[in-house]
């Protein structure tokens, strides 16, 4: 064969052998592009029973119709089958999963009856009726009625309400489900108590120095009582509104074979409080220093006891001083005995200056409850150098045995901390002037609320009343009120009484945790046996409350008039406050 031969039969088999490789990979492009074909088509599936199957029934059935495999569908099938059982269809089975063809398979299912209740037979040792009232209306001697669907979610209820008993690994279900001749159904509850746990030791993380009264007493948290996770919760929720301590996270528990542990986990917070404004001048008349302003120093917890000192002073210059000081040592030596001392000061320009003092022993009976008994005495000096006809102050000393009783419930708001408080303050003593002794009684309640109709809208109501019971009166024992701390829209203790009842309003708006707006709407009555005056006071406003980095800032405008007084823009009053936390 010539050369010229032997180069084209090699060039022959070259191309040959290029246009086969290129054959090959045409094939495998068009198998490829095939088999994604098929694997990529939908599937569809679709139920059929023994009976037609109602629209609203087969939508709640059937959650999607088209699956991208075989084995999502499977799966769909069997949560259909599961979702029949929880319906009531305790007789449904599937029957068959038919393929159509390659993009249609049908659910050949048997539905049977549908049972809507439940008769469940229980032992009263297990839940009184008061417990089963929270997830059944139908309750009878020995057995209540649910409807099948909500088996579950009563299932749940009921295991929680183990756990709040102690029985923390309690758990509750249905056993021998049967039908009976009419064909109901009936089953038998069957509680798994597990061991009753109690709290055996406590553990504060974070802030290791909190006085642990607090938890004892204040909050209720104590040693051998029955683990409740719900209750501690709660607890712990009281626990924010102390002000020198903030809950980081909820409780939690260590459960060991036999004890079981809870941890708290708390932060200390700085819980001082300052604020005033101070200035002097000298007396033009007498050429005496005189000061005035205002002053409000509150240190609470600075020594991890809960301990809580408190000086306020107050001074315009000319009419009025108030000076009071009082410190309160809560559960003395870990007890729920607390102690508390008062001393108030008040100078009327040149009228008269009365001091009180008093001494108190608290008992807490609950987590919100207390009760106090107590001493105070009165010492009050005329300071007029001649009598004036018609004043009646007059040196007097008075002596006063205390009992009452206070009631606070916390929230968890910034704000608003207090959500409810009542206190009943009562006093029976005697009052000596001139060598005449005279049996009197003071009694002084306040109450208010909170009532949250959601998050950003509230109403406040408050109602202060005092009472004195007394043969006759001075005008220096008498009661003082007005101002930003009881009616707005008059001047700081600007009124006097032998009786006085003021009502306060709000209806708040809340922007934000740090800014609210809210209206003033007070309404006052009181009277004064002296001067013979039985009189109605009210008032009206806006009122704006921020938080800032300084502290809480108030700002307050109210209008007072007394009744049948005609509207004067002159008797507007501005109220400012701010409470500075360090």
């Amino acid at each position: 064969m010539k050369a010229s031969d032997e180069t084209l039969v090699l060039h022959c088999k070259r191309k040959f052998r290029l246009r086969k490789k290129h054959l090959f990979f045409l094939f495998l492009y068009i198998g490829i592009s095939f088999f994604v074909k098929i694997h990529a088509q939908e599937i569809i599936l679709s139920l059929k029973a023994e009976k037609p199957i109602a629209e609203g029934l087969k939508d709640s059935l059937l959650r999607k119709s088209t699956f991208k495999d075989v084995t999502s569908l499977q799966i769909e099938t069997d949560t259909i089958f599961q979702t029949l059982q929880r319906l009531g269809y305790i007789e449904s089975e599937l029957l068959e999963l038919q393929k159509i063809n390659d993009s249609n398979y049908t659910a050949n299912f048997f539905f049977g009856r549908r049972y809507r209740n439940i008769r469940v037979y229980y032992s009263k040792e297990d839940f009184t009726s008061k417990n089963l009232q929270r997830i059944s209306s139908e309750i009878e001697g020995e057995f209540f009625i649910l409807p099948f669907e909500s088996i579950p979610s009563s299932l749940r209820k009921l295991t929680a309400i183990r756990n709040q008993v102690g029985n923390a690994f309690a758990r509750v279900r249905l056993s021998g489900i049967e039908k009976d001749g009419e064909g109901n159904l009936s089953a038998s509850l069957i509680v798994d108590n597990g061991n009753v746990r109690t709290i055996d030791s406590i553990i504060v993380k974070g802030y290791e120095k909190f006085p642990r009264s607090f938890l004892k007493y204040y909050a209720g948290v104590r040693k051998g009582k029955i683990f409740n996770q719900k209750k501690l919760v709660a607890q712990n929720e009281n626990l924010n509104s102390l002000g020198f301590a903030t809950s980081l996270k909820p409780p939690e528990a260590l459960f060991r074979k036999d004890s079981t542990t809870v941890y708290f986990y708390l932060e200390k917070q700085n819980n001082n409080l300052f604020d005033g404004i101070i200035g002097f001048a000298t007396n033009e008349e007498t050429q005496k220093l005189e000061f005035n302003g205002y002053l409000n120093l509150e240190l609470n917890n600075n020594l991890n006891y809960g301990e809580q000192l408190l000086l306020n002073y107050k001074a315009d210059g000319q009419e009025q001083v108030n000076f009071r000081v009082r410190a309160t040592l809560p559960y003395l030596f870990a007890t729920p005995f607390g102690l508390s001392a008062e001393l108030k000061i008040f100078k009327r320009d040149s009228t008269f200056v009365t001091t009180e003092q008093q001494i108190r022993t608290t008992y807490q009976i609950n987590p919100t409850s207390n009760v106090y008994v107590g001493y105070k005495t009165y010492d009050s000096s005329n300071l007029l150098d001649q009598a004036i006809a018609g004043n009646a102050v007059e040196d007097f000393t008075s002596r006063f045995f205390l009992a009452g009783a206070s009631f606070l419930k916390p929230q968890n708001k910034r704000l608003f901390p207090v959500k409810t408080y009542v206190l009943l303050d009562t006093g029976f003593g005697t009052r000596e002037r001139d060598s005449i002794s005279e049996n009197q009684v003071r009694i002084e309640t306040v109450a208010h609320n909170i009532f949250n109709l959601n998050y950003k809208n509230s109403i406040f109501i408050q109602n202060t009343t005092s009472i004195l019971f007394s043969e006759n009166y001075l005008i220096n024992e008498l009661f003082r009120f007005g101002g930003i701390n009881s009616i707005r829209g008059f001047n700081e203790n600007s009124i006097d009484a032998s009786l006085f009842s003021v009502l306060n309003t709000e209806y708040r708006y809340q922007f934000n945790e740090g800014v609210y707006i809210h209206s003033i709407i007070d309404l006052g009555y009181f009277e004064n046996e002296i001067l013979s005056i039985k009189q109605k006071l009210y008032s009206a406003g806006l009122g704006l409350g921020l938080q800032t980095k300084a502290g809480i800032f108030k700002f307050n405008v109210a209008n007072g008039n007394t009744e049948g007084q005609d509207f004067s823009f002159s008797n507007t009053k501005i109220h400012i406050s701010i409470s500075s936390r360090f």
